[in-house]
């Protein structure tokens, strides 16, 4: 039952990314179905994306839309430094600061904090890594945005990803692939591993709303010029394997999957079966 368990686990979270990312692969990379698409929002004649010249939009859906992902990295920075705090606090040592922080309501806030340190720091890991990862790729791929190359009106000539990949150096000036913004919103699917850790009811709804808003995120850069679609599926793909890789390194898969474990053993088990980790 737990080895059922386990290659569910493993389908379900790796085994199914993989598989999209194969079909982004065959379906957009290795067809024109991204440039087609491109197309139809690009002007010939002014020789623009139309909305790439919309300050509003830009401010809306560029600029105003980073405070999401930015306010949660701090949130869980700031989580998890508050959570150094509390048991270095001597209540009985220090009654009087003790006493104060529980008038001022700041003590349930560090109780929390403690409570909950793993979780803040896995949120500032899961962050920092899913950037890095995109840092990465954008650095040993070089590929350059729709608008700037010579398809749309620009200078530079467009490439595919995988024909310029370099492993070991930067493959040059090109900073496009995968989708940078699209990136910003997926990475809030760090929550949802949190989420799942603690079973809370609205696990898939933070899982589900992620997604929507990575690819919001992507789609209005498409809309200006500046990415591929493609670009916003592979960031989503390339943010979950960062995130269920870093999630694994702080819980353990069997507390990521108590759900399914519990289910097992209500099928075919009567002994209980403990999550590990």
């Amino acid at each position: 039952m737990q080895l059922f368990a386990r290659q569910r686990f493993y389908w379900m979270n790796l085994g199914i990314p993989l598989l999209c990312a194969a079909l982004v692969f065959l379906l957009f990379d290795m067809t024109q179905v991204d440039i087609a698409f491109s197309n139809l929002l690009f002007d010939p004649i002014s020789q623009a994306f139309p909305l790439d010249h919309v300050r509003l939009f830009e401010q809306i859906t560029h600029k105003w839309a980073r405070i999401v992902p930015n306010w949660t990295a701090e949130i869980a920075l700031i989580g998890g430094l508050l959570s150094l705090l509390w048991p270095r606090i001597n209540s009985q040592k220090y009654p009087g600061l003790g006493g104060f922080l529980e008038r001022t309501k700041v003590a349930p806030v560090l109780r929390f904090t403690t409570e909950h340190r793993r979780d803040f720091w896995f949120v500032v890991f899961a962050f920092a890594i899913c950037t890095g990862v995109i840092h990465f790729l954008k650095a040993h791929t070089s590929v350059y945005c729709p608008i700037e190359t010579t398809l749309y009106g620009g200078k530079l000539a467009h490439i595919e990803w995988y024909s310029n990949f370099q492993l070991f150096k930067e493959a040059g000036d090109g900073r496009c692939w995968p989708g940078g913004h699209a990136s910003g919103g997926f990475t809030m699917l760090a929550l949802y591993f949190v989420a799942r850790r603690h079973q809370w009811r609205f696990a898939k709804a933070i899982l589900w709303g992620s997604l929507w808003l990575g690819f919001i995120y992507g789609t209005t850069r498409v809309l200006q010029g500046w990415h591929y679609m493609s670009h916003t599926f592979w960031a989503g793909i390339f943010v979950w394997l960062a995130c269920l890789l870093t999630a694994l390194a702080f819980y353990g898969r069997a507390r990521l999957d108590v759900p399914v474990l519990q289910k097992v053993n209500a099928l075919g088990s009567t002994t209980p079966i403990q999550a590990a980790g």
